[in-house]
């Protein structure tokens, strides 16, 4: 059994997922202006975070990550959600400064094991307000919830 979703910041979205092979500082790693990671060291360098879930195994830190997450939120190249393996208040705090300020809501969750690994860039999911991350299937008639939940055996 996987440990439940933990909500740090409650909301909802759907998106296709960004799964990141290490940790990203957002100070310094990633663009505002176009949400497209510039850490010459990352992994995905090049890759863009707007528009979708943004699954990293936890922050890479500098307390700065949580300005330039609300940057990204006020510049609208945003991931439309944050899932994490382990907890991460400074992104936390970002997404409930830009949600006082700004009125938008980024959900942040931290998911069990199973469910962190069972996530995969291109799978497209729902972020739910429990904090429950959905498989959805994208058809013909766009987004549809798939109705399981992804990384827990039925």
């Amino acid at each position: 059994m996987d440990d439940p979703p933990r909500v740090l910041v409650a909301g909802e979205a759907s998106g296709e997922v960004l799964r990141l092979d290490e940790p990203l500082s957002l100070w310094g790693g990633v663009d505002a202006a176009t949400g497209v990671i510039i850490d010459r060291r990352h992994p995905q360098v090049g890759e863009s975070i707007s528009g979708r879930v943004l699954a990293m195994p936890h922050g890479r830190g500098s307390s700065s990550a949580s300005s330039v997450l609300v940057e990204t939120i006020r510049c609208g190249t945003n991931p439309v959600a944050i899932v994490m393996l382990e907890p991460d208040a400074i992104l936390a705090l970002g997404a409930m400064v830009a949600d006082e300020v700004y009125g938008r809501s980024l959900p942040v969750v931290a998911v069990g094991e199973r469910m962190f690994a069972s996530l995969q860039t291109g799978d497209f999911v729902a972020v739910g307000p429990d904090g429950s991350v959905l498989q959805v299937d994208v058809g013909r008639d766009g987004p549809r919830t798939g109705g399981r939940r992804r990384g827990v055996e039925t």
